[in-house]
């Protein structure tokens, strides 16, 4: 059980593929994470009731994956992962919105029904897109890239800090599980209490462990400075990557593209 649930939530195995040596591995961090930006907003400026506009907008994350050489299971594990928050926004949708909005054969969709396919398909590209991002640049990378384009320190100082913890938090769960799964029977769960005493266990076990990893790096000269180099400047691959997909995401916007093939296939343009 402790290695399956470690391989499920193996964070880490993004940083591990950000390693690799493809064209888009080697592009600036800064101009991968301005795109990706740009991408995000223009996929979250889309209307509550739209889905098939937003269809076009998979063939970033897509390129990202395919080109980058990103395992797909890597991906897909991951939006599993987040799933439930996604489905906690829009799960009372088709409660709150009964309207009906549009028609299948004999069956009527309401607004409720469309706005939460909507929410869910907009998840899928952002989060999808962001996996992709950190896949292709490594974590610490978007980090630095963030303070070279003006986010305040403190702020990317906390975001690299939480990611740290985080895997300290995991890897105590994982040992904690591994333990577990020892000292009882397979099918034996213990009941709530059990999980109660396992969550405070768990919380000063990880607590305890990162003040020890926070005062190693004191020792070492960690003061807070983020001590990483980029690029002075965007080279000609960078600038074409950002603006090329810049120009792309605000035509899909502009332009309706599954709507347009559908009218000229229809003869009703």
């Amino acid at each position: 059980m402790a290695s399956i649930s470690r391989h499920f939530f193996d964070l880490g195995h993004l940083d591990d593929l950000a390693g690799a040596s493809t064209p888009l591995h080697r592009l600036d961090p800064r101009a991968k994470l301005l795109a990706t930006l740009v991408f995000i907003a223009v996929v979250v400026s889309f209307g509550k009731y739209e889905i098939a506009a937003l269809i076009p907008f998979f063939v970033y994350p897509v390129f990202l994956i395919s080109v980058g050489n990103i395992p797909f299971k890597c991906v897909l594990s991951r939006l599993v992962l987040a799933l439930p928050f996604a489905l906690l926004v829009g799960i009372f949708n088709p409660l709150i919105d009964r309207a009906p909005l549009s028609h299948l054969a004999n069956f009527t969709i309401s607004g409720g029904w469309i706005s939460f396919s909507s929410i869910m398909l907009r998840f899928v590209l952002t989060v999808s897109s962001v996996l992709a991002l950190i896949a292709v640049t490594g974590f610490s990378p978007v980090c630095s890239a963030l303070l070279r384009l003006g986010t305040p320190k403190i702020f990317v100082v906390q975001l690299m800090l939480m990611h740290r913890y985080l895997f300290v938090l995991l890897d105590e769960a994982s040992k904690m599980v591994g333990a577990k799964s020892l000292r009882t029977f397979e099918n034996s769960t213990g009941g709530l209490r059990i999980y109660g005493a396992f969550t405070g266990s768990l919380l000063l076990r990880t607590m305890e462990r990162a003040e020890r990893i926070y005062s190693a790096m004191q020792c070492r000269g960690f003061d807070g400075d983020i001590k990483r180099t980029l690029p002075a400047e965007f080279g000609k691959r960078d600038i074409l990557f950002l603006c090329g997909w810049s120009l792309l995401f605000l035509l899909l916007r502009a332009f309706n593209l599954p709507l347009i093939i559908g009218q000229i296939l229809t003869g009703t343009m």
